[in-house]
Protein backbone atom coordinates (compact mmCIF):
# COMPACT_ATOMS: atom_id res chain seq x y z
CA UNK A 1 0.00 0.00 0.00
CA UNK A 2 0.92 3.62 -0.49
CA UNK A 3 2.68 4.74 2.47
CA UNK A 4 1.46 8.12 4.28
CA UNK A 5 4.99 9.37 5.57
CA UNK A 6 6.58 11.55 3.10
CA UNK A 7 10.25 10.41 3.97
CA UNK A 8 9.45 6.62 2.87
CA UNK A 9 8.25 7.38 -0.20
CA UNK A 10 11.54 9.91 -0.22
CA UNK A 11 13.56 6.66 0.61
CA UNK A 12 11.96 4.71 -1.92
CA UNK A 13 12.35 6.79 -4.66
CA UNK A 14 15.64 7.24 -4.27
CA UNK A 15 16.14 3.97 -3.80
CA UNK A 16 14.99 2.95 -7.19
CA UNK A 17 16.37 6.19 -8.89
CA UNK A 18 20.19 4.93 -7.16
CA UNK A 19 19.14 1.12 -8.68
CA UNK A 20 18.42 2.66 -12.08
CA UNK A 21 22.17 4.58 -11.62
CA UNK A 22 23.84 1.07 -10.70
CA UNK A 23 22.05 -0.66 -13.32
CA UNK A 24 23.05 1.30 -16.29
CA UNK A 25 26.83 1.87 -14.70
CA UNK A 26 26.55 -2.23 -15.38
CA UNK A 27 25.97 -1.60 -18.77
CA UNK A 28 22.46 -2.36 -18.79
CA UNK A 29 20.54 -0.33 -21.07
CA UNK A 30 18.81 3.00 -20.11
CA UNK A 31 15.28 2.10 -21.24
CA UNK A 32 15.31 -1.52 -19.95
CA UNK A 33 17.32 -0.15 -16.21
CA UNK A 34 14.28 2.32 -15.99
CA UNK A 35 11.53 0.09 -16.92
CA UNK A 36 12.78 -3.03 -14.91
CA UNK A 37 13.26 -0.61 -11.78
CA UNK A 38 9.88 0.78 -12.04
CA UNK A 39 7.67 -2.18 -13.13
CA UNK A 40 9.30 -3.75 -9.70
CA UNK A 41 9.16 -0.48 -7.71
CA UNK A 42 5.71 -0.32 -8.63
CA UNK A 43 4.87 -4.12 -7.97
CA UNK A 44 6.10 -3.53 -4.38
CA UNK A 45 4.06 -0.17 -4.00
CA UNK A 46 0.59 -2.05 -5.30
CA UNK A 47 1.03 -5.99 -6.22
CA UNK A 48 2.09 -8.29 -9.30
CA UNK A 49 -1.04 -7.81 -11.14
CA UNK A 50 -1.16 -4.24 -11.09
CA UNK A 51 1.96 -3.80 -12.19
CA UNK A 52 2.03 -6.11 -15.23
CA UNK A 53 -1.27 -4.14 -15.91
CA UNK A 54 0.49 -0.89 -15.85
CA UNK A 55 3.02 -1.67 -18.41
CA UNK A 56 -0.19 -3.48 -20.42
CA UNK A 57 -1.39 -0.19 -20.76
CA UNK A 58 1.45 1.70 -21.40
CA UNK A 59 2.71 -0.55 -24.32
CA UNK A 60 -1.01 -0.15 -26.18
CA UNK A 61 -1.26 3.51 -25.30
CA UNK A 62 2.11 4.62 -26.74
CA UNK A 63 1.57 2.14 -29.97
CA UNK A 64 -1.35 3.97 -30.69
CA UNK A 65 -0.71 7.57 -29.55
CA UNK A 66 -0.74 10.04 -32.74
CA UNK A 67 1.39 12.52 -30.73
CA UNK A 68 4.38 10.14 -30.74
CA UNK A 69 4.47 10.41 -34.66
CA UNK A 70 6.55 13.41 -34.65
CA UNK A 71 9.42 11.61 -33.60
CA UNK A 72 9.73 9.75 -36.45
CA UNK A 73 9.19 12.36 -38.73
CA UNK A 74 11.69 15.12 -37.31
CA UNK A 75 14.35 12.21 -37.26
CA UNK A 76 13.17 11.33 -40.84
CA UNK A 77 13.87 14.69 -42.07
CA UNK A 78 17.17 15.36 -40.68
CA UNK A 79 18.15 11.91 -42.16
CA UNK A 80 17.25 13.31 -45.69
CA UNK A 81 18.15 16.48 -45.21
CA UNK A 82 21.64 14.69 -44.35
CA UNK A 83 21.40 13.07 -47.89
CA UNK A 84 20.69 16.20 -50.00
CA UNK A 85 24.05 17.79 -49.18
CA UNK A 86 23.15 20.46 -47.53
CA UNK A 87 25.12 20.44 -44.54
CA UNK A 88 28.23 21.22 -47.70
CA UNK A 89 25.82 24.45 -49.19
CA UNK A 90 25.78 26.08 -45.39
CA UNK A 91 29.43 26.04 -44.77
CA UNK A 92 30.43 27.13 -47.57
CA UNK A 93 28.16 30.15 -47.00
CA UNK A 94 29.61 30.51 -43.91
CA UNK A 95 32.90 30.46 -44.83
CA UNK A 96 32.00 32.92 -47.46
CA UNK A 97 31.87 35.40 -45.13
CA UNK A 98 33.49 34.48 -41.90
CA UNK A 99 36.83 32.95 -43.36
CA UNK A 100 38.82 35.79 -43.86
CA UNK A 101 38.86 35.77 -40.17
CA UNK A 102 41.22 34.66 -37.31
CA UNK A 103 40.01 31.58 -36.70
CA UNK A 104 37.25 32.40 -39.00
CA UNK A 105 36.80 28.51 -40.64
CA UNK A 106 35.98 27.52 -36.97
CA UNK A 107 33.26 30.50 -36.47
CA UNK A 108 32.12 29.01 -40.13
CA UNK A 109 31.81 25.66 -38.71
CA UNK A 110 29.95 27.07 -35.37
CA UNK A 111 27.54 28.79 -38.18
CA UNK A 112 26.83 26.02 -40.39
CA UNK A 113 25.79 23.66 -37.14
CA UNK A 114 23.56 25.91 -36.25
CA UNK A 115 21.99 26.36 -39.82
CA UNK A 116 21.88 22.50 -40.23
CA UNK A 117 20.74 21.89 -36.31
CA UNK A 118 17.94 23.70 -37.50
CA UNK A 119 16.78 21.39 -39.48
CA UNK A 120 18.00 18.20 -38.39
CA UNK A 121 17.27 18.28 -34.88
CA UNK A 122 20.09 16.34 -33.58
CA UNK A 123 23.36 17.25 -32.27
CA UNK A 124 24.94 13.71 -33.16
CA UNK A 125 24.32 14.05 -36.46
CA UNK A 126 24.84 17.10 -36.66
CA UNK A 127 28.42 16.73 -35.42
CA UNK A 128 29.10 14.16 -37.37
CA UNK A 129 27.82 15.46 -40.61
CA UNK A 130 29.50 18.54 -40.00
CA UNK A 131 33.14 17.03 -39.11
CA UNK A 132 32.92 15.62 -43.06
CA UNK A 133 32.74 18.89 -44.43
CA UNK A 134 34.35 21.33 -42.31
CA UNK A 135 37.65 19.26 -41.31
CA UNK A 136 39.58 18.70 -44.25
CA UNK A 137 39.13 22.42 -44.75
CA UNK A 138 40.39 23.45 -41.54
CA UNK A 139 43.64 21.16 -42.07
CA UNK A 140 44.41 22.79 -45.12
CA UNK A 141 44.70 26.30 -44.20
CA UNK A 142 46.94 24.45 -41.03
CA UNK A 143 43.83 24.73 -38.19
CA UNK A 144 45.11 23.44 -34.89
CA UNK A 145 43.58 20.07 -34.44
CA UNK A 146 42.11 20.72 -31.06
CA UNK A 147 40.25 23.96 -32.32
CA UNK A 148 38.57 22.26 -35.42
CA UNK A 149 37.45 19.47 -33.56
CA UNK A 150 36.38 21.14 -30.61
CA UNK A 151 34.38 23.48 -32.85
CA UNK A 152 33.05 21.17 -34.92
CA UNK A 153 31.88 18.97 -31.32
CA UNK A 154 30.30 22.46 -29.90
CA UNK A 155 28.59 23.47 -32.78
CA UNK A 156 26.84 20.09 -32.84
CA UNK A 157 25.20 20.76 -29.00
CA UNK A 158 23.00 23.56 -30.78
CA UNK A 159 21.08 21.03 -32.66
CA UNK A 160 19.23 19.75 -29.63
CA UNK A 161 17.74 23.18 -29.07
CA UNK A 162 17.61 25.48 -31.81
CA UNK A 163 13.96 24.11 -33.83
CA UNK A 164 13.06 21.17 -34.52
CA UNK A 165 14.61 19.88 -31.76
CA UNK A 166 14.02 15.89 -31.26
CA UNK A 167 14.67 16.11 -27.33
CA UNK A 168 12.25 19.33 -26.64
CA UNK A 169 9.64 16.97 -28.42
CA UNK A 170 10.74 14.55 -26.22
CA UNK A 171 10.77 16.59 -22.99
CA UNK A 172 7.16 18.46 -24.39
CA UNK A 173 5.58 14.87 -24.73
CA UNK A 174 6.79 13.38 -21.23
CA UNK A 175 5.51 16.79 -19.34
CA UNK A 176 2.30 17.57 -21.51
CA UNK A 177 4.10 20.91 -22.43
CA UNK A 178 3.50 22.77 -25.73
CA UNK A 179 5.64 21.48 -28.41
CA UNK A 180 5.08 24.91 -30.27
CA UNK A 181 6.03 27.04 -27.50
CA UNK A 182 9.04 24.80 -26.80
CA UNK A 183 10.33 25.15 -30.14
CA UNK A 184 10.02 28.90 -30.57
CA UNK A 185 10.90 28.84 -27.08
CA UNK A 186 14.49 27.88 -28.17
CA UNK A 187 15.28 30.28 -30.51
CA UNK A 188 16.85 33.17 -28.63
CA UNK A 189 18.92 30.61 -26.09
CA UNK A 190 20.31 28.56 -29.84
CA UNK A 191 21.00 32.19 -31.38
CA UNK A 192 22.88 33.18 -27.35
CA UNK A 193 24.54 29.55 -27.79
CA UNK A 194 25.98 30.59 -31.35
CA UNK A 195 26.96 33.67 -30.67
CA UNK A 196 29.27 32.43 -27.30
CA UNK A 197 30.31 30.01 -29.36
CA UNK A 198 31.44 32.49 -31.47
CA UNK A 199 33.60 34.35 -28.85
CA UNK A 200 35.19 30.88 -27.53
CA UNK A 201 36.78 30.46 -30.94
CA UNK A 202 38.14 34.61 -30.95
CA UNK A 203 39.39 33.88 -27.27
CA UNK A 204 41.18 30.51 -28.39
CA UNK A 205 43.18 32.34 -31.35
CA UNK A 206 43.40 35.10 -28.94
CA UNK A 207 45.57 32.74 -26.97
CA UNK A 208 46.98 30.91 -29.62
CA UNK A 209 47.20 32.88 -33.06
CA UNK A 210 48.53 30.16 -34.80
CA UNK A 211 45.31 28.09 -33.97
CA UNK A 212 43.28 29.37 -36.75
CA UNK A 213 44.86 31.46 -39.43
CA UNK A 214 43.32 33.22 -41.80
CA UNK A 215 41.64 32.20 -44.99
CA UNK A 216 41.18 33.46 -48.55
CA UNK A 217 39.07 36.64 -48.37
CA UNK A 218 35.75 35.89 -51.09
CA UNK A 219 34.23 38.96 -52.91
CA UNK A 220 30.55 40.08 -52.61
CA UNK A 221 29.35 38.90 -55.60
CA UNK A 222 30.97 35.24 -54.60
CA UNK A 223 28.77 35.52 -50.92
CA UNK A 224 25.85 36.30 -52.73
CA UNK A 225 25.97 33.14 -54.78
CA UNK A 226 26.66 31.21 -51.41
CA UNK A 227 23.40 32.86 -49.78
CA UNK A 228 21.51 31.45 -53.00
CA UNK A 229 22.63 28.06 -52.67
CA UNK A 230 21.22 27.50 -49.28
CA UNK A 231 17.63 28.89 -50.70
CA UNK A 232 16.67 24.92 -49.89
CA UNK A 233 17.49 25.16 -46.07
CA UNK A 234 15.61 28.59 -45.59
CA UNK A 235 12.81 27.39 -47.42
CA UNK A 236 12.23 24.44 -45.45
CA UNK A 237 12.71 26.07 -41.90
CA UNK A 238 10.07 28.61 -43.43
CA UNK A 239 7.66 25.69 -44.27
CA UNK A 240 8.10 23.64 -40.86
CA UNK A 241 8.63 26.68 -38.12
CA UNK A 242 6.24 29.01 -40.51
CA UNK A 243 3.63 26.60 -40.79
CA UNK A 244 3.82 25.76 -36.95
CA UNK A 245 3.09 29.43 -36.05
CA UNK A 246 0.05 29.92 -38.10
CA UNK A 247 2.40 32.20 -41.02
CA UNK A 248 -0.02 30.38 -43.63
CA UNK A 249 -3.10 30.90 -41.48
CA UNK A 250 -4.22 33.77 -43.71
CA UNK A 251 -6.96 33.71 -46.47
CA UNK A 252 -7.00 31.96 -48.65
CA UNK A 253 -5.28 29.47 -47.29
CA UNK A 254 -6.35 29.13 -43.67
CA UNK A 255 -3.67 26.51 -43.16
CA UNK A 256 -1.82 26.21 -39.56
CA UNK A 257 -0.05 23.01 -38.96
CA UNK A 258 0.20 20.44 -35.65
CA UNK A 259 3.74 19.61 -34.54
CA UNK A 260 2.85 16.26 -36.39
CA UNK A 261 1.70 17.64 -39.75
CA UNK A 262 4.64 19.82 -40.04
CA UNK A 263 7.41 17.26 -38.98
CA UNK A 264 5.07 15.66 -42.20
CA UNK A 265 5.72 18.40 -44.10
CA UNK A 266 9.42 18.81 -43.23
CA UNK A 267 9.73 15.39 -44.25
CA UNK A 268 8.39 15.31 -47.40
CA UNK A 269 10.31 18.86 -48.34
CA UNK A 270 13.75 17.25 -47.32
CA UNK A 271 12.59 14.07 -49.36
CA UNK A 272 11.99 16.41 -52.67
CA UNK A 273 14.88 18.41 -52.26
CA UNK A 274 17.12 15.86 -51.91
CA UNK A 275 15.34 13.41 -54.65
CA UNK A 276 15.51 17.48 -56.87
CA UNK A 277 19.14 17.16 -56.25
CA UNK A 278 19.73 14.00 -57.21
CA UNK A 279 21.29 13.13 -54.30
CA UNK A 280 18.98 9.94 -53.25
CA UNK A 281 18.67 6.45 -55.05
CA UNK A 282 16.61 3.66 -54.19
CA UNK A 283 19.59 2.58 -51.91
CA UNK A 284 19.73 5.57 -50.29
CA UNK A 285 16.03 5.91 -49.21
CA UNK A 286 15.46 2.42 -47.78
CA UNK A 287 18.48 3.01 -46.09
CA UNK A 288 16.89 6.37 -44.29
CA UNK A 289 13.78 4.33 -43.56
CA UNK A 290 15.42 2.04 -41.80
CA UNK A 291 17.47 3.83 -39.65
CA UNK A 292 14.87 6.19 -39.00
CA UNK A 293 13.10 2.90 -38.03
CA UNK A 294 15.47 1.78 -35.86
CA UNK A 295 16.13 5.23 -34.41
CA UNK A 296 12.98 5.95 -33.36
CA UNK A 297 12.51 2.28 -32.00
CA UNK A 298 14.87 2.95 -29.63
CA UNK A 299 13.66 6.38 -28.52
CA UNK A 300 10.46 5.05 -27.91
CA UNK A 301 11.96 2.07 -25.65
CA UNK A 302 13.64 4.34 -23.68
CA UNK A 303 10.13 6.60 -23.53
CA UNK A 304 8.05 3.87 -22.49
CA UNK A 305 11.22 2.92 -20.05
CA UNK A 306 10.87 6.36 -18.67
CA UNK A 307 6.99 6.43 -18.51
CA UNK A 308 7.01 3.20 -16.27
CA UNK A 309 9.89 4.73 -13.78
CA UNK A 310 8.01 7.61 -13.85
CA UNK A 311 4.60 5.87 -12.57
CA UNK A 312 6.70 4.13 -9.62
CA UNK A 313 8.36 7.32 -8.17
CA UNK A 314 4.73 9.10 -9.01
CA UNK A 315 2.90 6.37 -6.90
CA UNK A 316 5.79 5.75 -3.75
CA UNK A 317 5.66 9.68 -3.54
CA UNK A 318 8.50 10.78 -4.60
CA UNK A 319 7.49 13.83 -5.82
CA UNK A 320 5.43 14.58 -3.22
CA UNK A 321 7.94 14.23 -0.85
CA UNK A 322 10.20 16.40 -2.11
CA UNK A 323 7.64 19.54 -2.08
CA UNK A 324 7.38 18.39 1.33
CA UNK A 325 10.94 18.46 2.07
CA UNK A 326 10.96 21.72 0.42
CA UNK A 327 8.60 23.09 2.84
CA UNK A 328 9.84 21.74 5.93
CA UNK A 329 13.16 22.45 5.56
CA UNK A 330 11.97 26.39 4.03
CA UNK A 331 14.66 26.11 1.15
CA UNK A 332 13.84 28.67 -1.51
CA UNK A 333 12.76 28.38 -5.06
CA UNK A 334 16.09 29.05 -6.27
CA UNK A 335 17.69 27.40 -4.07
CA UNK A 336 15.96 24.03 -5.29
CA UNK A 337 16.51 25.11 -8.90
CA UNK A 338 20.25 25.31 -8.11
CA UNK A 339 20.61 21.76 -6.55
CA UNK A 340 18.79 20.34 -9.46
CA UNK A 341 21.39 22.50 -11.68
CA UNK A 342 23.75 21.18 -10.01
CA UNK A 343 22.66 17.54 -9.84
CA UNK A 344 22.08 17.91 -13.79
CA UNK A 345 25.77 19.15 -14.18
CA UNK A 346 27.13 15.80 -12.10
CA UNK A 347 24.54 13.59 -13.99
CA UNK A 348 26.34 15.18 -17.11
CA UNK A 349 29.89 13.89 -16.51
CA UNK A 350 28.92 9.64 -16.28
CA UNK A 351 25.33 10.39 -18.61
CA UNK A 352 24.67 10.65 -22.02
CA UNK A 353 21.79 13.71 -22.54
CA UNK A 354 18.36 11.20 -23.44
CA UNK A 355 18.85 9.31 -20.45
CA UNK A 356 19.67 11.89 -17.94
CA UNK A 357 16.52 13.93 -19.38
CA UNK A 358 14.61 10.83 -19.00
CA UNK A 359 15.55 9.77 -16.02
CA UNK A 360 15.70 13.10 -14.33
CA UNK A 361 12.46 14.77 -15.47
CA UNK A 362 9.23 13.01 -13.94
CA UNK A 363 11.62 13.60 -10.41
CA UNK A 364 12.19 17.11 -10.46
CA UNK A 365 9.39 18.50 -13.46
CA UNK A 366 6.50 18.39 -10.43
CA UNK A 367 8.90 19.90 -7.63
CA UNK A 368 9.83 22.83 -10.34
CA UNK A 369 6.57 23.72 -11.47
CA UNK A 370 4.69 23.30 -7.77
CA UNK A 371 7.40 26.17 -6.73
CA UNK A 372 6.13 28.22 -9.71
CA UNK A 373 9.04 27.78 -12.00
CA UNK A 374 7.46 28.37 -16.31
CA UNK A 375 7.32 24.60 -17.45
CA UNK A 376 8.42 25.80 -21.03
CA UNK A 377 11.13 27.60 -19.34
CA UNK A 378 12.22 24.70 -17.27
CA UNK A 379 12.68 22.66 -19.99
CA UNK A 380 15.30 24.94 -22.06
CA UNK A 381 17.08 25.16 -19.07
CA UNK A 382 17.28 20.89 -19.06
CA UNK A 383 18.11 20.90 -22.61
CA UNK A 384 21.02 23.45 -22.13
CA UNK A 385 22.29 21.69 -19.56
CA UNK A 386 22.20 18.39 -21.33
CA UNK A 387 23.54 20.20 -24.09
CA UNK A 388 26.70 21.17 -21.65
CA UNK A 389 26.85 17.42 -21.02
CA UNK A 390 27.89 16.54 -24.70
CA UNK A 391 31.61 18.05 -24.53
CA UNK A 392 32.30 17.64 -20.94
CA UNK A 393 34.92 14.53 -19.75
CA UNK A 394 34.03 11.97 -19.48
CA UNK A 395 31.30 10.71 -21.23
CA UNK A 396 31.03 13.60 -23.43
CA UNK A 397 28.88 11.81 -26.48
CA UNK A 398 29.51 14.66 -29.38
CA UNK A 399 33.65 14.74 -28.30
CA UNK A 400 33.41 10.35 -28.84
CA UNK A 401 31.34 10.51 -32.20
CA UNK A 402 33.74 13.08 -33.38
CA UNK A 403 36.47 10.66 -32.20
CA UNK A 404 35.18 7.94 -34.53
CA UNK A 405 34.66 9.78 -37.29
CA UNK A 406 38.16 12.30 -37.62
CA UNK A 407 40.18 8.70 -35.88
CA UNK A 408 43.76 10.32 -35.99
CA UNK A 409 42.87 13.09 -33.30
CA UNK A 410 43.16 11.52 -29.54
CA UNK A 411 39.79 12.31 -27.52
CA UNK A 412 41.82 14.46 -24.57
CA UNK A 413 42.60 16.91 -28.12
CA UNK A 414 39.01 17.16 -27.87
CA UNK A 415 38.37 17.87 -24.45
CA UNK A 416 40.90 20.34 -24.05
CA UNK A 417 39.62 22.30 -27.15
CA UNK A 418 35.89 22.36 -25.85
CA UNK A 419 37.01 23.82 -22.58
CA UNK A 420 36.48 27.52 -23.52
CA UNK A 421 32.76 25.84 -25.20
CA UNK A 422 31.15 24.50 -22.66
CA UNK A 423 32.61 27.87 -20.28
CA UNK A 424 30.54 30.25 -22.15
CA UNK A 425 28.24 27.46 -21.94
CA UNK A 426 27.77 27.78 -18.27
CA UNK A 427 27.55 31.41 -18.64
CA UNK A 428 25.19 30.84 -21.34
CA UNK A 429 23.13 28.50 -18.36
CA UNK A 430 23.53 31.50 -15.52
CA UNK A 431 22.00 34.15 -18.39
CA UNK A 432 18.79 31.82 -18.95
CA UNK A 433 18.40 30.68 -15.08
CA UNK A 434 18.86 34.97 -14.09
CA UNK A 435 17.04 36.11 -16.94
CA UNK A 436 13.64 34.21 -17.95
CA UNK A 437 12.76 36.55 -20.09
CA UNK A 438 15.26 35.11 -23.14
CA UNK A 439 13.73 32.06 -22.90
CA UNK A 440 9.73 32.91 -22.63
CA UNK A 441 9.62 36.09 -24.80
CA UNK A 442 8.63 34.58 -27.62
CA UNK A 443 6.35 32.06 -26.49
CA UNK A 444 4.76 35.15 -24.43
CA UNK A 445 3.87 36.74 -27.81
CA UNK A 446 2.26 33.76 -29.33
Amino acid sequence: MRRACWGIGVAEGLIGFAAVLGLVLLRVPIAFAMGFTGMIGYMIETNFRASISMVARLLIDTSQDYGLSVVPLFILMGLFVNKGGISRELYTASNAFLGHLKGGLAMATIVACGGFAAISGSSLATAATMSKVAMPEMRRYGYADRLSTASIAAGGTLGILIPPSVILVIYGLLTETSIGKLFIAGVVPGLLGILLYLVAVRFTVWRDPAAGPAGDRVDWPARFRALRDVWAVLLLFFVVIGGLYGVFDVPPLNITFSPTEAAGMGAMGAFLIALARRRLSLRDTLEVLRETAMTAASLFAVLIGAWIFSNFVNIAGLPAGLRAAVTAYSLQPWMVLGLILLIYILLGCVFESLSMLLLTVPIFFPLVTSLGFDPVWFGIIVVVVTEISLITPPVGLNVFVLRGVVGDVSTGTIFRGVTPFWTVDILRLILLVLIPGLALFLPGQM
